[in-house]
């Protein structure tokens, strides 16, 4: 099993700035892709953002030029930093990675989800 811990959401500003962060945890053999969702009230979970093991990148058009996704590997940490918010950045933002554990194969894992609110 997989367990996805993240922090950093909260109120900011619109033009400010934060910094989420996914942490996983449990008995995996090695973490591939990790990657952030979000969901706003009445719309679809839309991807933000990913990144393979090898480093590579994916961002929605929305939001490039202003977030940035790293990875620290040794910490099977992901972290998410959002700048220049804008007010439709409001939404719960959702961890995911894939990882391979030896009962159940490369599997999608979710984290609980944080609230990012960029006030106008």
């Amino acid at each position: 099993q997989v367990q996805l811990v993240e922090s950093g959401g909260g109120l900011v500003q619109a033009g400010g700035s934060l910094r989420l962060s996914c942490a996983a945890s449990g008995r995996f053999l090695r973490i591939s892709r990790m990657g952030w969702y979000r969901q706003a009230p009445g719309k679809q979970r839309e991807l933000v953002a990913d990144i393979t093991s090898g480093g590579s990148t994916n961002y929605a058009d929305s939001v490039k030029g202003r977030f940035t996704i790293f990875r620290d590997s040794r910490k099977n940490t992901a972290y998410l930093q959002m700048d220049s918010l804008k007010p439709e950045d409001t939404a719960v933002y959702y961890c995911t990675t894939e990882a391979f554990t030896i009962g159940a194969g490369s599997q999608t894992y979710w984290g609980q989800g944080t609230q990012v609110t960029v006030s106008s």
